[in-house]
């Protein structure tokens, strides 16, 4: 199959994908530019791709993941053997996007393979880190940042968004063996306990869960606030549609506190009429591109110092 149409065809997939299963990304898609557009979903398609593979069942992710893990630590690879990771790797090429950043995701994708029970902040935004921050950081070259300083705020917008995950799908996350919500949050309750919870726990049972989900929140307020702050690094037309995503994501996470955090109901979401009207006032809150350059507050990095190479 020629080059040109195997990529059409990529993009078409990567374009379902997003319309699926990143519905506020699709959405702010249409206000960034298209060559900006194109490759943001390109990587979107890819990091999906890691992320389905981390979810397969039994050893099947971890073995696929390790193969993968590989080719980016300068194993032989053999063109074809993964259609994805060449289209990922056509794009890296272009943009010169940071290799390091693919393997922290890829040990943040392993990391989830079997039981994981996280047990404090630090451990909680490390992982965030690997398994979102790393986006933003490959996401930054797509969205023309105009300094390296603007680095560490595209990494604080994806450790916000990926708190904003944990604290949706705590339910969703323990049926599959999973806590990311710190132990030392939720008094040590167990993946297959929040479950049972959920069923049938009582209100105070409950509401340890209820409590750290809280905590994780605030705490992807924090960093939000920063990752807001670096969108002043892009251009005019990046700023206000990853302004928009962040605002339609965080919604999620504030709709969750105002309902009291009842984990146990199902899932929060932003509809359609949601996310219209959210996106009505993001043009007043660039009026901050007027003032000087901000400056990242280091200490939102202090976990991340075996990590960070930017």
């Amino acid at each position: 199959m020629p080059k040109a149409t195997a990529l059409k065809e990529y993009v078409t997939a990567a374009n379902k994908l997003l319309s699926a299963y990143g519905k506020s990304f699709h959405w702010a898609r249409y206000f960034l530019g298209k060559e900006a557009g194109l490759q943001a979903t390109q990587l979107y398609a890819f990091c999906r791709y890691l992320d389905d593979i981390a979810d397969q069942p039994g050893n099947l992710g971890a073995t696929k993941l390790k193969s993968i893990q590989n080719i980016f630590n300068n194993y032989s690879y053999q063109t074809g053997s993964y259609p994805e990771v060449d289209n990922f790797l056509l794009l890296k090429q272009e943009l010169d996007l940071p290799v390091f950043a693919v393997k922290d995701l890829l040990k943040g994708l392993i990391s989830d393979q079997g039981t994981v029970l996280l047990l404090n902040e630090n451990q909680l935004i490390q992982y965030s880190y690997k398994v979102a921050g790393t986006v933003g950081l490959m996401m930054a070259p797509i969205l023309g940042i105009s300094s390296k300083k603007a680095i560490p705020f595209a990494v604080d917008l994806g450790i916000a968004m990926q708190l904003t995950n944990i604290s949706r799908d705590v339910l969703e996350d323990a049926e599959l063996g999973r806590r990311y919500i710190p132990g030392e949050w939720c008094d040590d309750l167990s993946a297959p306990k929040i479950v049972e919870l959920a069923k049938n726990g009582t209100t105070e049972d409950r509401l340890k869960v209820s409590s750290a989900i809280k905590r994780t929140l605030l705490l992807a307020e924090t960093y939000y606030v920063s990752g807001f702050k670096g969108l002043t690094y892009l251009p005019p037309r990046n700023h206000l549609a990853i302004l928009i995503a962040g605002i339609i994501y965080r919604l999620i996470g504030r709709r969750l506190l105002k309902n009291g955090t009842e984990w146990w109901v199902g899932r929060q979401v932003v509809n359609s009429t949601g996310k219209l009207l959210h996106s009505l006032y993001p043009p007043l809150l660039m009026l901050n591109r007027f003032k000087r350059l901000p400056v990242h507050e280091s200490h939102l990095h202090n976990c991340l110092k075996d990590y960070i190479r930017f």
